[in-house]
């Protein structure tokens, strides 16, 4: 029974972490948002951003590797609180952040290939 409420609290845990850190961290950057907008930035199965198109100019690459580096750090956080790894909480991001893309923007699948919604 411990072992379950355990997992129950992880993802309850990840369900809130995906609400309150993973979204607002590209959602108030402007830069981001157009970028997805022209599908050049979109969002990976994973839970991290991926440039789409490789024509991305480098002030561009460095933001979405800064958000990167801190949804990393994030799912770390999160992992060590819930007893999980975080792959396994960038995972369930990913997935979330996937679902939730506006139509027409970019998502990459478990292939690794980007398509459109």
């Amino acid at each position: 029974m411990t072992r379950f409420f355990k997992l129950l609290s992880a993802v309850a845990l990840m369900t809130v972490a995906t609400i309150t850190m993973a979204a607002p961290a590209q959602a108030a950057d402007p830069q981001i948002e157009t970028a997805k907008e022209q599908g050049v930035v979109g969002e990976r199965i994973d839970g991290y951003l991926g440039i789409v198109d490789g024509g991305a100019d480098a002030s561009l690459i460095r933001r979405v590797q800064d958000i990167n580096n801190k949804r990393r750090a994030a799912y770390d956080d999160l992992a060590n609180q819930t007893g999980t790894t975080p792959e396994q909480v960038a995972r369930v991001t990913g997935e979330k952040l996937v679902a939730g893309a506006a139509s027409g923007e970019f998502v990459m699948d478990d292939s690794g290939a980007w398509t459109q919604k």
